[in-house]
C-alpha cells in the first residue's frame, strides 16, 4: 500500500500524501518550535525569520511565510520542479510555530542544561517529520530545492560549500536584523544532519529513492480523474 501511494497515480492517494506531508510538516513546526525555546540561538534559517519577526513587527510564521515564498520563486527561476508539498511546507511549518507559542506549550530555557536537550529533543522530531513528509513524494521543501538548483548552475563548487554559503547568508542577515545566535545555532548547523540520516537509518528510509511528483504531473492526474 505504501508503495501505491508514493507512486501518486491517483488523487486518493495524491490527497492521502497531502494530508501526510500536512501532518508531518504540522509536528515538524513543534520541533522548530522547541529549537527556539530552547533559547541557545536557532537554526540559520530561523536566525532569519525571526530576525525579520523582531525588524518588522510580524509573526514567526508571517516571517517564514515571506521567506519560504521568496525561496519558491527563486526556485522556479532555477527552473527546479515543484511539488504540491512545496506549498504546504511555506505556509505550514511557520504557522504551526505560531500555534505553539500562542499555546505556551513549553516555556523558554533558564540555561544550557536545560537548552540542550530540548534543543537535541527538537531536532530528532525534525529528522523524523522529514522523513514523513518526504514519504509522501510531493516535492522537497523550498530551501532543498534552492541547494539543488543553485548546485546545479554552479557546478564547479560542491554542493556542501553552497549549502554552507547558503546558510551562512540567512544566518548573517538574520543576526543583522536581531535574530538569536548563540551556541544553538552551532548545534543545529553540525546536529541536523547525522539527527536525520540516523532517523533514516531507523527507518529504513532511501531519500535518494523517492521520484518526487511535480505540480504539473499531479494536476495531470485530478484532471484525468474528473475525464
Amino acid at each position: 500500500m505504501r508503495n501505491t501511494l508514493r507512486d501518486n497515480r491517483t488523487t486518493k492517494s495524491i490527497l492521502v500524501n497531502m494530508l501526510i506531508a500536512a501532518i508531518s510538516l504540522f509536528v515538524n513546526g513543534f520541533g522548530i518550535y522547541l529549537t527556539i525555546q530552547a533559547n541557545l540561538g536557532v537554526a540559520p534559517w530561523d536566525v532569519l525569520n525571526l530576525g525579520l519577526s523582531k525588524t518588522l513587527g510580524i509573526l514567526y510564521g508571517t516571517a517564514s511565510i515571506a521567506v519560504s515564498l521568496t525561496i519558491l520563486g527563486i526556485d522556479i527561476l532555477l527552473r527546479e520542479p515543484i511539488g504540491i508539498a512545496m506549498f504546504i511546507d511555506a505556509f505550514v511549518v511557520g504557522k504551526s510555530v505560531d500555534f505553539f507559542n500562542w499555546l505556551g506549550a513549553v516555556p523558554k530555557c533558564s540555561s544550557m542544561w536545560t537548552g540542550i536537550p530540548v534543543m537535541l529533543i527538537g531536532i530528532v522530531i525534525l529528522g523524523y517529520t522529514q522523513y514523513a513528509y518526504m514519504t509522501a513524494a510531493l516535492g522537497c521543501g523550498p530551501r532543498d530545492t534552492l541547494l539543488v538548483g543553485l548546485s546545479k548552475k554552479i557546478k564547479r563548487l560542491p554542493i556542501g560549500v553552497i549549502s554552507i554559503a547558503i546558510l551562512s547568508t540567512a544566518t548573517l542577515i538574520g543576526w543583522l536584523l536581531g535574530g538569536p545566535v548563540g551556541i544553538g545555532t552551532l548545534i543545529c548547523a553540525f546536529a541536523s544532519g547525522p539527527i536525520m540520516q540516523f532517523a533514516f537509518y531507523t527507518m529504513h528510509f532511501d531519500a535518494t529513492g523517492v521520484k518526487h511528483q511535480n505540480l504539473k504531473e499531479s494536476m495531470r492526474v485530478v484532471r484525468s480523474a474528473w475525464k
